[in-house]
């Protein structure tokens, strides 16, 4: 590590001139730095001299090869993978013999044995695993571990698993797992969350790529796996149900999602897949990975993915929680719909005759007139990487990713995010029982030159379309200034309105209908594939300038370093660590409450975490105590602690009951805390001042203190064993109490936090600036949820293995506030039935997975409503031919085309099928 470390001062004495009164100081260092790298080469040179080659192959019990199998030598990162014979070759140290060999492959037992001649040939014969049972995780407890032996709910996912996904967003894949959600907003865009509280943002889950955060620190949350790892890189993907504060710190409120990739000492070669089909589907990935010595590895990873997105539609009124003058579906006064944007509403005042005190809306623009027609989505990502082993168990990494990506992303509005994407880069240093990692994430979306294409709110475009000036148009006697499209537009429907109200016998309805239909002929909106409304979309979609402009620009930084020790000591496993974590949030302006000429705004926390793990009972009984203190900027410290314990029977510890109590708090999101987001019903903003004065929608006095952690307390107890040969069962309830609940409230007020002197949301001279206001904050009620979950799992033989789970959750907590929403958004019932299995001589690999949900209330800032019960049938196939080391493939997602909407506002997810192929070169 002192090497690694001084061998990066070089680098950086060789960019920066050292000052001649350093001269001296730095000679001596230079002269350690000599003796040091003169004693590691001469380590080396011995370590080469004890060095001799272990080869090998790797069969079935019916002494076929295994392909791919994954050998390590205990206790270092020296490790291999077998060829399509299922040989194998590794280097390993003999100078304190026997060496330990570590031997595993997916669906089968894991096996360790002892070497203790050189240049011995090696066969190692694995039996077929009935069950998954011998799995081992490391996100439960920050250490490996028996998926059997773990103290809270995980589910793992395993490089097959992950080959047989269907989906072109390998997140959506995930939902056929137990207790799972996922919600798509559009092709490539979903969330993955546990235990309620769903979103398009997921804001209580945590998802990492080899422990590092994929989110997008402009939006505090996942686009999707843009950040992610690609499908051929993925050696494991982790789930943790449930809180997990006390090793991750806050956010790791309901689950941690980790995606590990793999290791290119162990996983050579070259990969390519491509693929092709509906919705003009291509889809290409390449990954090379190359032992260039025995301790120098590089890895390429990358991808190519566009499609045609789908496009949202629903024409439904928006929720009267988001527009409280809303009109029903089809009423001649107009009304706001859901995926419908710039039918804006005003609501008229006495001047304007007997429609005094309605609400009118114009008609606006489809999803699909305001992209032009323009539905192409796609993900570009590179990622190279470098790792050294220092030692046998120590090594370092060198990694950077670069991403892009083109799809609709939902939030507070339907967001067009043209070639968005990241910077991210990582430094780590790890042994086998600690690491030291840094990195740092940059987001772009927009870009600051005007010129360039970028970004853009849909809501935003499509009210700005209507206040733009109609060319050559008369003043406005009330403004001054010519009409806008909106101005017209109403003051045609109110004179129309007038009109027809006396000739119509004082028949409000027939007069409202009148006025739509002249309003719509005499003074419409602009219309779309006109050159006029090219030129005024052009104009919006580049300009970023608040109150004018849709473009949304994002340049946030995220930095984060972390580190952490495993000792083993005489009485008891610790684990200690810590992490820094710093935000830089920009937006010009377009999100957050910065501007384009100022400086980010600074955000950081940080925390430090202990574990001590005690086995008993001849290792049948593991008693776990972690917590952790995290320290913030803008709240209170907070101390998250957990406590577990787990108890084996049987005569393989195959019973495995688990019983835990977590803390957990969450840090309310960077929007939470900073944004300024005027979209038009209602303007958004951060509370992490003084707090807010105002009016309920209901006229009633409101007041909102400034935002504080929210924090959840949950018991669990669980259940996972072999229950037979074939059989393996995994069951589990919890409760969980929620204390400073962070949801969104809607009330009248000044933007500054102070009350208007009436509860109107109507501007006047007494208050020029009242407005419908959101901002995030807490409720002063606990909020109650319980939920339980089975997986089950049945090995028919070799070739097949049937699998079915269930989850239920409940928002147990009813006497909530009239306004307050929960995002619960969470079915009561989910269900899957799936079956994987291999055929004609073990060449076709095949999966098929039924799903169903249960319908539930989605609420968000965007959009409210009933997403309907919906249900999918997804299937994978794939032919290998070994010859030419290629294997056909072929998938669906939804087969039945259902069309299912899961986050309500969003596009309706159809069909999605795809060929082609996979070239493996080991």
């Amino acid at each position: 590590m002192h090497a690694y470390l001084n061998f990066a001062g070089i680098s950086l004495a060789k960019k920066f001139p050292t000052p001649p009164l350093q001269l001296l100081a730095m000679r001596k260092h230079y002269r350690f730095l000599v003796l040091l790298l003169c004693t590691l080469c001469s380590s080396a040179t011995a370590w080469a001299q004890n060095t001799i080659s272990i080869t090998g192959v790797v069969q079935t019990e019916a002494g076929e090869p295994l392909p791919g199998a994954t050998i390590f030598i205990k206790g270092t990162f020296i490790g291999s993978s077998t060829d399509r014979d299922g040989k194998f070759t590794l280097k390993a140290d003999f100078t304190e013999p026997p060496v330990i060999i570590s031997v595993s492959f997916v669906g089968y037992e894991t096996r360790e044995l002892g070497i203790s001649k050189a240049q011995q040939e090696v066969r190692v014969v694995l039996p077929v695993s009935s069950t998954l049972t011998n799995t081992v995780v490391v996100s439960a407890s920050r250490v490996a571990e028996s998926i059997s032996q773990v103290p809270v709910t995980v589910e793992k996912v395993n490089t097959r698993q992950v080959e047989s996904l269907t989906t072109p967003d390998l997140l959506a894949g995930l939902a056929r797992f137990k207790a799972v959600d996922v919600n798509s907003s559009s092709l490539l865009t979903s969330s993955i969350s546990t235990r309620g509280f769903n979103s398009s943002r997921a804001e209580r889950v945590i998802q990492m790529a080899d422990y590092m955060d994929t989110q997008l620190p402009s939006l505090s949350s996942n686009f999707g796996n843009l950040l992610g790892i690609p499908d051929l890189d993925v050696e494991s993907i982790e789930i943790v149900h449930g809180p997990a504060s006390a090793l991750y710190g806050a956010n790791a409120f309901n689950g941690v999602v980790l995606f590990n990739s793999k290791d290119p000492f162990v996983t050579e070669g070259l990969s390519i897949r491509l693929r092709g089909g509906n919705r003009s589907l291509l889809d290409g990935q390449l990954r090379y990975a190359k032992k260039l010595t025995d301790r120098l590895a590089i890895k390429l990873t990358g991808g190519a993915l566009t499609a045609k997105d789908w496009i949202a539609d629903n024409q439904d009124p928006t929720s009267l929680t988001i527009e409280p003058n809303n009109h029903a579906a089809g009423s001649p006064l107009g009304y706001d719909a859901v995926n419908r944007y710039g039918d804006v509403g005003t609501t008229f005042g006495a001047s304007a005759g007997f429609l005094n005190g309605q609400t009118v809306f114009l008609p606006g623009y489809s999803e699909k007139e305001l992209i032009t027609g323009n539905q192409k989505a796609h993900i570009y990502k590179v990622n190279p990487s470098v790792s050294y082993l220092l030692t046998d168990n120590v090594k370092a990494t060198v990694d950077y990713k670069y991403v892009n990506g083109t799809s609709i992303f939902q939030s507070a509005s339907r967001y067009r995010f043209n070639n968005s994407g990241s910077h991210q880069g990582r430094v780590e240093v790890k042994g086998t029982n600690w690491f030291v990692r840094g990195y740092t994430t940059r987001d772009y979306s927009g870009q600051r030159d005007p010129s360039t294409d970028g970004s853009y709110n849909l809501g935003f475009l499509g009210a700005f379309l209507q206040t733009t000036t109609i060319p050559d148009a008369p003043n406005n006697p009330q403004t001054g200034k010519p009409y806008t499209y909106a101005e017209r537009y109403f003051s045609t429907y109110a004179q129309a309105y007038n009109q027809a109200y006396l000739t119509n016998g004082r028949n409000a309805d027939a007069a409202a209908a009148a006025a739509r239909a002249n309003a719509n002929a005499n003074a419409p909106q602009l219309q779309p594939g006109t050159p006029d409304f090219d030129k005024a979309r052009d104009r919006i979609i580049h300009d970023g300038t608040p109150g004018r402009g849709a473009r949304v620009i994002l340049r946030s930084i995220l930095n984060d370093a972390s580190a952490q020790y495993n000792f083993k000591l005489s009485f008891a496993d610790l684990i200690v660590g810590g992490a820094y974590r710093q935000y830089l949030l920009g937006s010009d302006g377009s999100l957050f409450s910065d501007t384009k000429d100022g400086d980010r705004l600074r955000n950081h926390e940080f925390g430090g975490y202990a574990q001590v793990t005690k086995a008993l009972l001849a290792e049948r009984l593991k008693l776990s105590v972690a917590g952790r203190v995290d320290e913030f900027k803008n709240f209170k410290p907070a101390f998250s602690p957990r406590a577990s314990v787990v108890y084996s029977v049987g005569s393989d510890n195959q019973q495995n009951f688990r019983a835990s109590y977590n803390r957990a708090f969450r840090a309310p999101t960077q929007t939470d805390q900073y944004i300024r987001l005027d979209v038009g019903r209602a303007i958004l903003l951060g509370n992490i001042g003084n707090g807010f004065d105002g009016y309920t929608l209901r006229g009633a006095l409101y007041h909102a203190d400034k935002l504080r952690l929210e924090q959840v307390n949950t018991l669990e107890v669980g259940y996972r064993a072999q229950v037979a040969s074939k059989v393996t069962v995994d069951v589990d309830y919890f409760r969980s109490a929620y204390d400073d609940f962070i949801g969104t409230q809607t009330f009248i007020g000044n933007p500054n936090g102070t009350r208007p002197t009436t509860p109107s949301p109507v501007p006047s001279a007494a208050n020029p600036d009242v407005r419908v206001i959101q901002i995030s904050a807490n409720v002063a009620q606990k909020v109650k949820t319980q939920g339980a979950s089975v997986g089950l799992s049945y090995t028919v033989g070799t070739p097949l293995i049937l699998s079915a789970n269930y989850s239920f959750n409940d928002l147990v907590s009813k006497d909530l506030p009239a306004d307050f929403q929960t995002f619960f958004n969470t079915p009561r019932h989910k269900y899957n039935f799936g079956l994987t299995g291999l055929a004609l001589s073990r060449k076709l690999g095949y999966t098929v997975n039924y799903r169903w949900t249960d319908s539930f209330l989605y609420e968000s800032t965007f959009a409210t409503g009933r997403v309907a019960a919906y249900h999918t049938v997804d299937a994978q196939a794939g032919y290998n031919i070994a010859p030419i080391r290629t294997t056909l493939q072929a998938g669906v997602s939804n087969l039945f085309n259902t069309g299912n909407v899961q986050t309500y506002g969003s596009a309706g997810i159809g069909r999605l099928g795809y060929v082609g192929l996979l070239f493996e070169l080991k």
